[in-house]
C-alpha cells in the first residue's frame, strides 16, 4: 500500500476543483452565447381571440415588422376560448425562452382576475410585461333596421322588450363594461357571448341579437357601409372617424373606457430578450405607415416601457376588481 501523499492529494483536488469551475464557466458562457444569439428559430405570437379584432390586428402588424428586424419569421397563432384564458394559459406554460409570446388585450390580463374567482393563471406572477402596443375605444352599435336612432331610444325600446332584448360580446371584459352601462342607464338586455369580434358583430348583422359593444376596428367598414349604426363610443372624446357619434358621457353616463393590447412573455424570460422586444415594439408603433394604418382603425399606437406596462396592469386589476365587486358582476 502506497503511503498517503498530502501534497499529491491537494494537487489532484485542486485540479478537480478547477475542472468543475471550468465546466461551470463554460456552461455560463454557453448560456450567455445562447441569449446573445437569440433568436435562432421562428417566434410565435399567440392571440387569445379569434381573428379580426383590434388585438389580432396589432399582433399581425407587430409580427410583420418584427420578422425582418430579428432575422426570423414571426407567426401569429389564434387560440380563442374561455374568455381568452386558453391562449393565455398556453403562453404561461411555455418555455421562457423568447420564442412564445402573447399579444393580449385588457381582458385576460386585468378583467379576468376581476371576474373569475378561480383563474388558472396569475397575470402578475406568471407573465412578464414587454410593452403596450395600442389602445382603443369601444362602440355600441345596432343593426341598421333597428328603430333606435339614439342611445336613449335604445334604452326605452329595451325596457319594453326586456324578455327578448339581447347583446353580443366577444369576451368577459366587454361584458363587464356593458353591464356597467346597464347599471347606470336602466338598459334591459341579456348577454350572449361569442368567440371573437367577428362572430359578435355578425350576430347583430343577422339580428340574432339587438346590439353589441365592440372595439371600433373590426366594425368600422360595416358602420361606413351603413349596415350597422353606432349609438355611442366609450372614449373621452368623439372619434375623428365618427364625429356624429356621441360619447357615453355626452349622453349623461359617467363612464369612459379604453381597452389596450400589449406584448407579454412567460415569467422568467431573460431580461435582454425582454429589452430587445420592448425596443422593437416601441420602434414599430412609431413607424409612419403603422401610425397611419392604426389611425384608420381608431387604434392609438403605444410603445411604453416594461415597467410602465407592469404598473398599468397592477392598477387596472385593482380598479376593475372593485368595479366588479360593487356591481356584483361575474363572468358567465
Amino acid at each position: 500500500m502506497k503511503p498517503f501523499n498530502l501534497q499529491n492529494f491537494a494537487f489532484r483536488r485542486c485540479i478537480g476543483f478547477g475542472l468543475v469551475v471550468s465546466a461551470s464557466l463554460l456552461s455560463l458562457a454557453g448560456w450567455a452565447q445562447a441569449q446573445n444569439a437569440w433568436p435562432t428559430k421562428p417566434i410565435k405570437i399567440v392571440v387569445p381571440y379569434a381573428p379580426g379584432g383590434a388585438n389580432d390586428i396589432l399582433a399581425r402588424v407587430v409580427a410583420e415588422k418584427l420578422a425582418p428586424a430579428l432575422g426570423q419569421s414571426v407567426v401569429v397563432e389564434n387560440k380563442p376560448g374561455a374568455g381568452a384564458a386558453v391562449g393565455t394559459e398556453l403562453v404561461v406554460k411555455a418555455a421562457p425562452d423568447g420564442y412564445t409570446l402573447l399579444m393580449a388585450a385588457s381582458g385576460p390580463i386585468v378583467f379576468n382576475p376581476a371576474l373569475v374567482a378561480k383563474l388558472a393563471y396569475n397575470p402578475v406572477t406568471d407573465l412578464t410585461p414587454i410593452s403596450l402596443a395600442g389602445s382603443f375605444p369601444m362602440i355600441l352599435a345596432v343593426n341598421e333596421a333597428s328603430p333606435a336612432k339614439t342611445f336613449s331610444e335604445l334604452v326605452t325600446i329595451s325596457k319594453a322588450n326586456a324578455n327578448k332584448f339581447n347583446y353580443s360580446y366577444p369576451s368577459a371584459s366587454f361584458q363587464l363594461v356593458m353591464e356597467l352601462v346597464k347599471a347606470k342607464t336602466g338598459l334591459k338586455a341579456m348577454n350572449v357571448p361569442y368567440q371573437g369580434s367577428a362572430p359578435s358583430i355578425n350576430a347583430v348583422l343577422t339580428q340574432e341579437v339587438q346590439m353589441t359593444l365592440i372595439d371600433s376596428g373590426p366594425i368600422s367598414a360595416l358602420l361606413k357601409a351603413g349596415k350597422l349604426r353606432a349609438l355611442a363610443v366609450t372614449s373621452e372624446q368623439r372619434l375623428a372617424a365618427y364625429p356624429q357619434v356621441p360619447t357615453l358621457k355626452e349622453q349623461g353616463i359617467e363612464l369612459s373606457v379604453n381597452f389596450w393590447s400589449g406584448l407579454l412573455a412567460p415569467a422568467g424570460t431573460p431580461a435582454p430578450i425582454v429589452k430587445r422586444l420592448q425596443e422593437e415594439v416601441a420602434r414599430i408603433m412609431a413607424l409612419p405607415d403603422v401610425q397611419e394604418r392604426m389611425a384608420k382603425l381608431d387604434i392609438k399606437p403605444v410603445g411604453g416601457t416594461s415597467a410602465d406596462f407592469a404598473k398599468i396592469i397592477a392598477q387596472e386589476i385593482q380598479l376593475w376588481s372593485q368595479v366588479a365587486k360593487e356591481n356584483n358582476i361575474k363572468a358567465e
